[in-house]
């Protein structure tokens, strides 16, 4: 009988894109140990998501509000975890992140230094942004050995998440969509609106892309319902399915797509999961930061003086670094490919 595996539990992240970049400490961890099994805290809405990954085992679901403490939700999820796990990973640098594996009793407990979390972890360790300058660096190299990780120089897998294609069969009858070449659109980005391309842009470069046979699908959560429509009203072959499909739906939707046009956003990342080529738009945000893990992918980026700013809203009032790409531009990469 072969020899259990060690047992991690891993604190994930709050945001899709986050929650997708994750998979890469998943795949690391397997690698190194297939015996291994792994258990994710996070919050109910990503359970989709990590089913869609080979790697995880596990779904322990924290059903606490984004933003909400949730002392009681924890402590019930902790008792729950008790005695099962060897090892935990907080991902998150927040206090409250690390409460459920110190109250499980989970004897070793790693995560970066943050929010006074000392008894909380019992190792902590020093982010070095320099040498762990990406958000996907610093969550794999949490799973190293801390003399390695604190190289750098580690390998990176790049998520790939599972495509269902009986679901993605069904999508199709249900929304109508047609036979044409598609290519998705993604008008959204939680962060705000200085990582947003134009809608008028996405118009524009949407009725450009039907005149050159596709079909387009906007894609996104109920919140950019409205964008979907400003971007789809009137036009044949556009879908509004932006607050109308969940989001395993949407990693179907998107594997099924031949580009994905989108901001810096958890979509994009979830498109490059699905193995669709990304044209992705940078504003205030870097691509150095947070690429697409994926080499199918073109960046779009202006690097203009006021670039990064990684604010919510412009601060000069103008967003060039957005307004400056044009429709055209993104057309001539889509039909190069």
């Amino acid at each position: 009988m072969p020899e259990p595996g060690e047992r991690i539990l891993v604190v994930g992240p709050s945001w899709v894109g986050d929650m997708v970049m994750a998979q890469s400490l998943f795949m690391t961890l397997k690698a190194r140990d297939p015996a291994v099994r792994i258990g994710v805290v996070a919050p109910a809405w990503s359970r989709p998501i990590l089913e869609r990954m080979e790697e995880v085992d596990e779904v322990a679901a924290l059903e606490v509000a984004h933003g909400e403490f949730g002392w009681s939700a924890r402590r019930k999820l902790a008792a729950s975890l008790r005695g099962r796990f060897d090892r935990a990973i907080v991902l998150p640098r927040s206090w409250k992140s690390a409460l459920v594996p110190f109250l499980a009793r989970i004897p070793q407990r790693t995560g970066f230094h943050g929010e006074q979390r000392y008894g909380l972890l019992n190792e902590r360790r020093r982010l070095d942004k320099a040498v762990l300058d990406q958000t996907v660096k610093r969550f794999v190299s949490l799973g190293l050995p801390a003399e390695e990780a604190a190289r750098g120089d580690f390998p990176i897998p790049r998520p790939a998440l599972r495509r269902d294609d009986a679901n993605l069969a069904a999508l199709h009858a249900a929304h109508g969509l047609g036979r044409r070449p598609a290519i998705a659109m993604m008008p959204g980005a939680e962060y705000g609106p200085a990582k947003q391309w134009p809608l008028a842009h996405f118009r524009a470069l949407a009725e450009a892309l039907v005149s050159e046979g596709f079909e387009v699908r906007v894609m996104g959560g109920p919140k950019d319902e409205p964008a979907g429509e400003v971007i789809a009203a009137g036009l044949a072959h556009v879908h509004n399915l932006c607050g109308k499909t969940r989001l395993a739906d949407t990693v179907d939707l998107l594997a099924d797509c031949r580009q994905a046009v989108t901001n810096d956003s958890g979509l994009m990342h979830v498109a490059a999961a699905a193995g669709t080529r990304v044209q992705a738009i940078y504003g205030s945000s870097s691509p150095a930061y947070t690429p697409p893990l994926t080499e199918n992918a073109e960046i779009h980026y202006l690097a203009l003086d006021c670039s990064p700013c990684f604010e919510r809203t412009c601060p000069l009032g103008h967003t060039n670094c957005l307004k400056q790409q044009s429709p055209e531009r993104l057309l001539r990469a889509i039909l190069s490919d």
